[in-house]
């Protein structure tokens, strides 16, 4: 069986997820791998079988032009590296997620794929955890009557959280774009960090099925007091006429619905356990059988909502969807944002936003 030839960038912890995965599959082999740190280059290669190592992504790429081209660095390296990756000839780019920092970059990423054909694919793994499946499963049965509201929250800030949040909600609404979408966000201490953020963000999204989203992230969300981690203090919810569904990143699911009563199960992210069928469905799309599940054109509708509620933060109103034209909302949310210290739902947020 013939194999596809991978190119990772970046060796920190989530490279090694994907270089170990990968290497796992019989479908994929590591030839290559890159980072800024060459004592950290230099461990990586000594467990995963020696891979050709270089400090300069493109030239590595050039050389060895892989079948996928995968990083997982900062996110203000997304344009650079999926250049390199075009002009490698790689058939497909897994990143980490978000799509992008700003919706002009956005929206260069996604044409510039589309003109290239390149199929990409963005990292919301966290839907291969049996609780996110068993929400999926309850949404879609109808057990819930007519869905009119999903929900979601997490305590991390925006640029890290967001994107999956929308994402997992947006596949329990089978992907129905957005219409418009209003919001509100306070806090600029965020803005400093690499993953650069308002403290917090929470608005409204108008989906085109009739079905309203709801989202906070950062300081002002809600505890999830069920759950000890504070990373995995994220609630996403389903809600119909006849009941609803929920998981807990960290805190497994429970539903209640009119004819199944109460039901409950265990899950937590695991890597481990999400990482292998991710990585198949990169083997399966890549041999034509089915369309990866974090394909880029899923992970843009969520990422337009995401803009479109900054942009409403900044902005004032509600701005209209699909974008149909690229800005810099984090230069408008820094522009227009108070000096003022976010105020946070509960201690514990006190610690991760500066204010213990």
């Amino acid at each position: 069986m013939s194999q596809y030839k991978v190119l990772v960038v970046g060796m920190g912890k989530r490279g090694m997820h994907h270089a170990t995965s990968f290497n796992a599959n019989p479908k994929f082999k590591v030839v290559g791998i890159c980072d800024i740190d060459q004592t950290r280059l230099n461990d990586a290669a000594a467990k995963l079988g020696g891979p050709e190592t270089s400090l300069d992504a493109p030239a590595l790429a050039k050389k060895l032009q892989p079948d996928v081209f995968c990083f997982c660095t900062l996110p203000n390296l997304r344009m650079p590296m999926i250049k390199a990756a075009v002009d490698s000839g790689a058939k497909l780019i897994a990143f980490e997620k978000p799509v992008s920092l700003t919706s002009a970059e956005m929206i260069e990423i996604r044409d510039m794929l589309r003109k290239a054909g390149v199929k990409a694919v963005v990292s919301h793994q966290h839907r291969y955890g049996t609780h996110y499946q068993k929400v999926k499963e309850i949404a879609a049965s109808g057990q819930l009557g007519r869905v009119h509201t999903v929900y979601a929250s997490a305590t991390g800030w925006m640029t890290h959280m967001l994107s999956h949040l929308i994402d997992y909600t947006m596949w329990y609404n089978d992907y129905s774009p957005g219409v418009w979408a209003i919001g509100q966000a306070a806090g600029k201490a965020k803005f400093s960090d690499n993953h650069p953020s308002p403290d917090y963000i929470a608005g409204f999204v108008q989906f085109a099925n009739g079905v309203r989203g709801i989202y906070e992230c950062g300081a002002g969300a809600p505890d999830q007091p069920e759950v000890g981690k504070w990373w995995g203090k994220n609630r996403m919810c389903v809600q119909g006429t006849e009941g609803f569904v929920e998981v807990l990143t960290n805190g497994g699911w429970r539903a209640v619905t009119k004819s199944g009563g109460y039901q409950s199960g265990e899950g937590a992210m695991n890597y481990d356990a999400d990482m292998p069928p991710y990585i198949q469905e990169m083997a399966d799309w890549l041999d034509g059988k089915k369309v990866h599940q974090c394909n880029i054109e899923q992970a843009c509708l969520g990422a337009e909502v995401m803009f479109a509620l900054q942009r409403s933060a900044a902005e004032g109103g509600q701005i209209p969807l699909p974008l149909t034209k690229g800005a810099d909302e984090q230069a408008l949310l820094k522009s227009k944002l108070s000096d003022a210290t976010v105020l946070v739902s509960f201690e514990g947020n006190k610690k991760e936003f500066g204010l213990a």
